[in-house]
């Protein structure tokens, strides 16, 4: 909506040659010799792809509070998230880069009303299930997580409507910042909700003990879902249900070092790639990703159904940045996307290498097929036997609604994740693995290993695949 779909690709190397020229004078631009890159051939020769620890010494000088190391000037942010060998990963934000953020809010918005021309939900209040807004300091530059930092760039036409209010949304503990929420919005005219699905669903949770009504007879001009972070699927019927009637959902794609991409119509499937939003994106085919053959590819070269990890390289400095998911897409005009996974979220511990786009789908059709069965939370993780024949996958479910028949409901999920992967279909043949088994837990179970390990709420979120029994062993003691 917001770019000529014909033009993308010519703006994502318009956008690559704007951001070496811009940065040619950096420290890291005058170590990849910037000023010698006349395409994009010249660019990948110049600088390879890389983790986070490996641009780690260019980000530690802007820590320090020098200037012009990966981006002109010095960060306004940094963004804290966790996930590396190093602890924290500090994420520069850029004056530049902010932007990306802050537009694509607005631009989320404008888009359904353009699609839809349902503008009631701007009327009332929208509803932020974000993670807390205080800010430390690193050598004088502001430190938060994501959520947090965009809570201070707001646009005014929005932040007369939005709850929860800034005191309450830096309360640390994540249940008491819950129950305050609810006491801020119960009266409120909610129409807008927007955070992670088990973390809404929490909130939903908590409304209905306080009140024994569905959401919709507590905000009855709910009618927009914001959510992102996971996939939705698995967690749209026990939202819906506890709703009490279906609305119009947004998926969104924001990550720590960018904004990616958005559901862009109710319509058609995937979410809308931000070609002109501060990246210039690249790709490299998942099964080529730890050979020997990388070939990083521009989005003019991408195909359909082809599992692909993203590469960044954005304003705000991070260069032949892996991202660390994964993604397909599904069509080239306009060039829409899914989220397939990660590049280490798999099980293979008995080599059946199945991903996350996989589980997610099987157990998609298995509550298609169980229209009485609503989860709130899943997990799974191998099960080592002496005896071969006994291995096999452990499920660790919690449901809101149990399936009739236990076994049935396996066996759909099973049926699917064989036809989807044919390595853990001859596992399973040739008697190397047994069929999968679903260990049932209490109420509350994941709410409560997250609190037992000071994770519950905010952006944190309970990984869907282990390779080994670590959080497989800690919820056994909420086996029913």
């Amino acid at each position: 909506m917001f770019w000529n779909y014909n033009n993308s690709c010519e703006i994502q190397i318009s956008l690559l040659d704007k951001f070496v020229k811009y940065s040619k004078n950096t420290l890291f631009g005058l170590d990849h010799k910037f000023k010698d890159i006349k395409n994009y051939e010249d660019f990948k020769s110049s600088v390879p792809i890389r983790s986070y620890e490996d641009l780690f010494p260019y980000i530690y000088k802007s820590k320090l509070g020098l200037k012009n190391i990966l981006w002109n000037g010095s960060p306004i942010y940094f963004i804290k998230t966790s996930g590396t060998s190093f602890g924290a990963k500090y994420i520069p934000v850029t004056a530049d880069s902010i932007k990306n953020h802050i537009f694509s809010v607005r631009n989320i918005l404008l888009n359904y009303v353009y699609e839809t021309k349902k503008v009631n939900f701007l009327n009332g209040k929208m509803l932020f299930l974000s993670g807390n807004s205080k800010l430390s300091f690193l050598e004088k530059i502001p430190v938060g997580r994501l959520s947090g930092i965009i809570n201070y760039h707001i646009p005014k036409y929005l932040l007369k409507n939005k709850l929860p209010s800034y005191d309450t949304n830096c309360i640390l503990d994540w249940e008491e910042k819950v129950d305050k929420i609810i006491n801020e919005s119960f009266n409120s005219n909610i129409t807008l909700i927007s955070g992670i699905p088990p973390w809404i669903k929490m909130f939903f949770d908590k409304l209905f003990i306080k009140s024994h009504k569905k959401i919709k007879d507590i905000f009855k001009n709910f009618s927009l879902l914001i959510h992102g972070g996971v996939n939705f699927q698995p967690y749209s019927n026990s939202l819906f249900n506890i709703i009490g009637k279906r609305i119009d959902t947004i998926e969104t794609y924001p990550a720590s070092e960018g904004f990616i991409a958005f559901q862009d119509s109710q319509k058609d499937k995937g979410l809308l790639l931000q070609l002109n939003n501060g990246i210039f994106f690249e790709f490299i085919k998942l099964s080529d990703y730890y050979s020997n053959n990388i070939k990083r590819l521009s989005v003019i070269d991408i195909e359909i159904n082809v599992n692909y990890v993203i590469i960044l390289n954005g304003n705000n400095g991070l260069w032949g940045y892996v991202l660390g998911d994964t993604v397909k897409f599904l069509s080239k005009h306009p060039h829409r996307i899914i989220i397939t996974g990660r590049i280490n979220s798999f099980i293979s511990a008995f080599g059946e290498h199945v991903i996350l786009d996989e589980v997610e789908e099987s157990i998609s059709y298995a509550l298609s097929n169980h229209k009485e069965v609503l989860i709130y939370e899943f997990t799974i993780a191998p099960y080592f036997s002496n005896n071969q024949n006994y291995s096999c996958h452990e499920w660790f479910i919690e449901f809101i609604n149990p399936p009739e028949d236990i076994f049935s409901f396996s066996n759909s999920i099973e049926k699917k994740l064989k036809f989807l992967n044919p390595y853990y279909s001859n596992l399973i043949n040739f008697k190397i693995l047994n069929n999968l088994k679903i260990v049932s837990l209490k109420k509350n179970s994941f709410i409560s290993y997250m609190k037992f390990n000071n994770k519950l709420g905010g952006q944190n979120k309970v990984p869907k695949l282990c390779n080994d029994r670590i959080i497989a062993n800690d919820l056994l003691k909420y086996k029913l």
